[in-house]
Order: C-alpha cells, then sequence, then structure tokens
C-alpha cells in the first residue's frame, strides 16, 4: 500500500493523538526533499519527518538517526524564522485527499498573533512541503518551487497566492454518500470489478486500499456496515508489513487473506520506519554520496584501463627475444645484407638452421638494422620491470578504490563525510574552501559502531577506512582478536578479548562477513588473528594492513543477528 488518502486519513489521526499541544522546538533539513520537525509534547521531542521525496514522499514521527549540513538551506532558515516556539493548532486532512496540513499558531514581532499551515501534499513527484500565511492564503515558500512554466493552473512560488490542489471528481469514503456508491457495487457489478469501480469513484483509495474494501464487502453483513468496518480499521489502525517472497507492503491493517508473513507494529511511524529504513538510507546515500561514487567509478575506469594497457605492454615483452635473436642472426650474416633490401631469408641457428624471415629497412645500411632490432630488445628487456611495478601501483590502487566503493555501498549518510574526507586527503577531491578567517572547517571522525556478544563480549567494527585505521592500529589492545572478511573489501572488527568464546567468534564473524562487499554471499571466509600480529606497510593506503598466523571461519550474514547485537548494545551502533 502507497501513501494513499485511506492511510493519510489513518497517520494524521495518530500524529494529532500523539502532538497535541506540542510546540516547534527544532527545525532541520537533513536531505534535500526532507524536513525533521523536532516537537515536544507530553515531555518528550517526537522528530516528525516531512518528506517531499518523489518515491518515498510521507509524514511520521522517525528514530532513524540524521546529520545535519554543515550550512542551512534557505527554505530551513525561512522555516525556522516562522515556525520556532510555534503551537501546533491541529492537523488536518482536506476531504480524503493525500494532503496533511499542519495548522500552527505563532507571533509577529511585536507579539502579534499569526497563524500559519506548513502544508505536505503527498504526490509523487508533484510531492512538495509548502508554508503558508494563512490571513493572506499566501505561500511564505516552499521546499520546491514550481513557476508558471511548470503549472500553469497552480504556481508555487514565494509570495504566489496559495491554490489547493485540483479536486477529483470523486467521493469521499467518509462521507454519506460513499454508503450508495458501495451498495450500488455490490449490487450490479460482479466481484471481479469491484476493485477497480471503487478505485475511480471512491477519493483516496490506491489499489491496495480498493482491493482491500472490496475484501471487506465480501464478509457477512450488509454493505454499509462492511463500510464503516474498513473505515474504522483506518480510524483505529493496527500497524503491518505482509511479505510475499521479495515483495513486502505496508498497510494500517492486516490483509483479510492469509499471508505468508505480517509483521505487526505499535505505531504507522514505527511501521514506515522499518520498511524505509534501507531503501530510504541507500537512496539517500545516493544522493549525498553522488559526487563521491562518480569520482570513485572515474577513476575506477581510468586505472582499469591503464591496467590493461600495461598488461598488454607486458605481453609484448614475451617477443623481446625474437628481436635479439634477429639481430644476431643479421649480424652473422652482414655480408649478404645490401642496401635497399627490404627483407632476408637466412636459416636460423637458434632453431634447427629452419629459415627466418626478417623484415629490414630499406633506407638504413646493413648494421643499422641489426643496430634496430637490438635496440627494441633492450628497450622491452628494460621495460619489464617498469610496467611491472606500474601494474603493482595500478592494481593496489583499483583495489583501494574498489573498497571505497564498498564502503560507499554498505554506508549511511552519516558516514559519507569520512569517506568524503578521505579521498580528500589521498587527493582524488579537493579539500574544503577556508572559512572567512582562513582557516579550514574542521572535520572530526565519526566514531565506529559499538555491538555486544551474546556472552556480553563488547564488538567494536569500523564503517570505513579511516575509522578502521583509527582502531586497529590505536585503539585496540594488542591482544584483542582482529576479524576480517578474507580477500574482498570490508570493515575491521574488533574484539574486545583475548580469548573469546567461539560463539563470540562465530557473531564476530557475521558482523565482518555483513559488513563486507560478501554480504548478499553464502560460507563468506572470514579471518581471525590477534591485534599483535596485525601491521601497516609504510606508504599503504588507508585500510591497508597485512597479517600472519590467521584462522578462518565460515559463516554466512544474517542481517537478524546483526540486529540482535545491535540492540544488545543498547542500540549505539
Amino acid at each position: 500500500m502507497a501513501f494513499d488518502g485511506m492511510f493519510t486519513h489513518a497517520m494524521t489521526r495518530e500524529l494529532n493523538t500523539l502532538l497535541q499541544g506540542s510546540r516547534v522546538m527544532k527545525i532541520s533539513q537533513p536531505f534535500p526533499n526532507e524536513i525533521i520537525l523536532t516537537m515536544r509534547a507530553h515531555r518528550t521531542n517526537y522528530p516528525v519527518l516531512l518528506s517531499a521525496h518523489p518515491n518515498y514522499a510521507r509524514v511520521q514521527v522517525t528514530t532513524i538517526p540524521y546529520t545535519n549540513p554543515p550550512v542551512p538551506t534557505n527554505f530551513t532558515m525561512v522555516l525556522r524564522k516562522y515556525l520556532e516556539n510555534a503551537h501546533l493548532v491541529a492537523i488536518e486532512q482536506p476531504e480524503n485527499d493525500r494532503v496533511m496540513n499542519f495548522k500552527l499558531l505563532t507571533r509577529t514581532e511585536l507579539g502579534d498573533q499569526l497563524p500559519l499551515v506548513l502544508s505536505v501534499e503527498i504526490m509523487g513527484r508533484y510531492s512538495n512541503i509548502i508554508l503558508i500565511n494563512q490571513e493572506e492564503n499566501r505561500i511564505i515558500d516552499t521546499i520546491k518551487h514550481v513557476g508558471m512554466d511548470q503549472d500553469r493552473y497552480r504556481t508555487i512560488l514565494p509570495n504566489a497566492e496559495y491554490r489547493v490542489p485540483p479536486k477529483q471528481d470523486k467521493v469521499n469514503p467518509f462521507a454519506l454518500a460513499a454508503v450508495d456508491i458501495v451498495e450500488n457495487t455490490v449490487q450490479t457489478l460482479p466481484q471481479s470489478d469491484w476493485r477497480p469501480h471503487l478505485q475511480r469513484e471512491l477519493q483516496g483509495l490506491n489499489s491496495a486500499s480498493a482491493q482491500l474494501l472490496a475484501c471487506y464487502l465480501q464478509q457477512n453483513g450488509t454493505a454499509a456496515m462492511n463500510l464503516n468496518r474498513f473505515l474504522a480499521a483506518a480510524d483505529h489502525p493496527t500497524p503491518v508489513i505482509t511479505s510475499t517472497g521479495k515483495r513486502m507492503e505496508f498497510s494500517f491493517t492486516s490483509p483479510l487473506t492469509d499471508d505468508p508473513t505480517i509483521s505487526q507494529f505499535d505505531t504507522l511511524s514505527a511501521m514506515l520506519d522499518q520498511f524505509y529504513q534501507e531503501k530510504a538510507t541507500r537512496d539517500r546515500v545516493n544522493q549525498q554520496g553522488a559526487r563521491l561514487i562518480h569520482v570513485v567509478k572515474q577513476n575506477l575506469k581510468k586505472n582499469k584501463t591503464k591496467q590493461k594497457k600495461l598488461e598488454k605492454e607486458l605481453a609484448a615483452t614475451d617477443n623481446a627475444d625474437e628481436f635479439r635473436v634477429k639481430g644476431e642472426l643479421l649480424t652473422t650474416y652482414m655480408g649478404q645484407l645490401h642496401p635497399g633490401m627490404k627483407r632476408i631469408t637466412v636459416p636460423n641457428f637458434y632453431d634447427n638452421n629452419r629459415d627466418i624471415t626478417i623484415t629490414l629497412s630499406p633506407e638504413l645500411g646493413p648494421s643499422q638494422n641489426a643496430q634496430k632490432y637490438f635496440k627494441r630488445y633492450n628497450k622491452l628487456k628494460n621495460g619489464v620491470k617498469y610496467i611491472s611495478h606500474q601494474i603493482e601501483l595500478t592494481t593496489t590502487e583499483i583495489n583501494y578504490l574498489d573498497s571505497i566503493a564498498t564502503q560507499i555501498e554498505l554506508a549511511t549518510p552519516s558516514e559519507l563525510p569520512d569517506i568524503k574526507m578521505e579521498l580528500q586527503q589521498q587527493g582524488y577531491l579537493r579539500p574544503e574552501k577556508r572559512l572567512k578567517s582562513g582557516k579550514r572547517r574542521r572535520q572530526k571522525l565519526s566514531r565506529p559502531d559499538q555491538y555486544v556478544a551474546s556472552d556480553g563480549t563488547p564488538i567494536t567494527v569500523g564503517k570505513n577506512n579511516l575509522q578502521n585505521d583509527q582502531l586497529t592500529l590505536k585503539t585496540a589492545r594488542k591482544s584483542d582478536i582482529w576479524l576480517h572478511a578474507k580477500n574482498v573489501p570490508g570493515s575491521h572488527v574488533i574484539v574486545s578479548d583475548a580469548d573469546p568464546s567461539e560463539a563470540t567468534l562465530t557473531e564476530a564473524a557475521q558482523l565482518a562477513a555483513y559488513f563486507s562487499k560478501a554480504r548478499n554471499s553464502a560460507n563468506v571466509p572470514v579471518d581471525y588473528v590477534a591485534v599483535r600480529r596485525i601491521r601497516k606497510p609504510n606508504g599503504a593506503k588507508p585500510g591497508f594492513v597485512i597479517y600472519e598466523g590467521q584462522h578462518t571461519l565460515f559463516v554466512t550474514p544474517d542481517k537478524a543477528v546483526v540486529e540482535r547485537l545491535k540492540n544488545s548494545s543498547g542500540g549505539q551502533a
């Protein structure tokens, strides 16, 4: 089920109950299309996510952590100017549309009351967040500006008159007229046509909601009674996520048909956090890390092209001896050479005197032709060492960039600044511009994730190369146990125990495999060794270490195990 009108109705009721009498304490915009309003009610702070994302637009209370950008956007500054310390009067949904209006009351600089509306329109790629002066019905600002060249009917720009979204020619299912529609549907149409007909006639029903209503209408009782049951489910939701194979859907109530897997939640917001956590995180990483991803891909492509060229040049050196032989044969049979010859055939005493044809340059003399072959031989022979060294450097560079690509793939938005800092240190990105004072903005390295094994042993996981170096080479004790997925990019994992149990080692190996390029593989080999056996070669790239005397475990990464170990640590990961 998408965030349709029925789900918006259920969420509006939930937030009205939770945020009644609340005050806006803090406003953040961690992502381009998303706002976090920290609202305080009942002595508790609630981070309310308002999202105008084209794919994941929604409104909910979220517990997923976020990191604010160093410089707030213009829209953030406008919201802070008007909404900080504003009181929430109510949250309303016009009819059964995909719109939630946060009605707020604040005061002007002169102390006069100023009623405002923060409208969240949940409409796919047309989603928007609009701040409106309710008295003047004028737009103060919007997260997405829509000019007349984009929409002639509805201009969404600062100081423009606010116009509500175009009304659909459908009936609100909570209105009395909806009863006649469902009764006519049941009486005149075959059951196979109920869903599309209900979706066409009733407002705020997408395909999933219309199918759910059709299922309600098939139950015992009158059509009006079953409609009321359906509407009551939206008024008093029982949030669930249903899984059918790899397909997952969320809903404000359980389906009436049997479903293979149903996960029930206490609130709609908790359900959406679970449903969107991985999808939204990936999308946010792709948005915020777009420049990092581009730089890494470009450098990987450049180095792989260079590697192929070098390997081709190295393969050409295999023919070096052929040039030496030809030079020696020309020297031996110098008397048979004459100016202007283009080729000569002579017996090859290195190959049982079989005839060999040697190409000559007619503009060169006999001795010069022989020297030409010796020079090509010496050039190729001397180039082997250089080319081999360049191949080694290029392979190291590819492996390093591959590890960065893996870290970005596994990263959360809050971990991207560390990766950006590393790419700046390695010269792939320009350093941050200096502040007006002439100093550079100081970048602070984030902390590794903390987990706890079943027996209470602390386990620490580095999520990027800088964290890995800090954790393994400076933080960990020499007697601690170090783990890493074998031969693939991944996290350094430290078990804070010199002699951990087999169960703890297996759990740590699960973490090492899960936070590696082999996350989706089975039977992943994971090396483990005491930290004292780890060393970093001089000049090595960040995150690269060598070790000896290791043992190997084989595990299959399991997200459920990772979540359990994270929850055991008090949710600090």
